[in-house]
């Protein structure tokens, strides 16, 4: 099956000025992302990684060099340009889940939705198919306040698939959860990315996490220093229970 570039970076540089000196947070970044890939960034605090991720989602501009996400170059787009294209082609999940308390999981699935002008009908509609596969077809009229931290982050996920994106950005999505449930969050991601071919890029400072990605893209002082990719057979499958 031919791979299909999803996101290329190519000599991309951020350079801020502190006082009279150069702090390059990211120093020459050069790879190219396909679609249906689990992609994650590792690397320790203050490596460029949430640098990184930021460019990828149009978030900051880069010094210099450039992003193409979707055949688009973002890095030529001014802000307004930038807010259409991530509404259009973009998911995010967040470490603190970042969902409306007094809202019940279909809401805030849905909430998304409304800000596209989807009709309330449809876009609950929409909510209840992302929730069921992300396994939480109980929980649907459970409030956000009511949810452990795993089937909040589950409802998270299913928010960032609600739209449609041709990627979702993850930036430490499983750093508030215990080991347990961080292992059926990432087997959930992983499976989403197979089943829906979707394109996840992670962000995280654990290798053990990042060992969950097909590819890791390893970053030190602003450079990628190498990139592995993870060889395993479908039989390796991991069981993703309730939680």
């Amino acid at each position: 099956m031919e791979k299909i570039p999803i996101i290329q970076v190519k000599n991309l540089y951020k350079i801020y000025r502190i006082g009279n000196n150069k702090v390059y947070a990211l120093n020459g970044v050069d790879f190219t992302m396909y679609k249906g890939e689990f992609c994650a960034i590792v690397g320790p605090s203050g490596s460029g990684k949430s640098t990184l991720l930021n460019m990828l989602a149009g978030l900051e501009p880069p010094t210099k060099g450039e992003v193409v996400i979707a055949g688009r170059h973002i890095e030529k787009m001014d802000e307004n340009q930038l807010v259409g294209f991530r509404r259009e082609n973009v998911g995010f999940i967040f470490q603190s889940y970042n969902l409306l308390q007094t809202l019940n999981a279909v809401e805030n699935v849905a909430l998304p939705l409304s800000f596209r002008g989807v009709p309330r009908r449809l876009r609950n509609e929409k909510a209840k198919k992302y929730l069921k596969l992300v396994g939480l077809e109980k929980q649907m009229k459970h409030m956000a306040s009511a949810m452990s931290g795993g089937q909040q982050q589950r409802v998270g996920v299913a928010r960032a698939l609600v739209m449609d994106p041709k990627i979702i950005f993850a930036d430490e999505p499983t750093g508030n959860l215990d080991s347990k449930t961080t292992m059926e969050v990432l087997g959930l991601m992983r499976r989403i990315v197979q089943e829906q071919n979707q394109t996840l890029v992670m962000v995280t400072h654990d290798n053990h996490i990042a060992s969950y990605a097909d590819r890791q893209f390893h970053i030190v002082d602003g450079k990628i220093f190498k990139i592995e990719e993870q060889h395993r057979s479908d039989e390796e499958g991991i069981t993703i229970s309730e939680g």
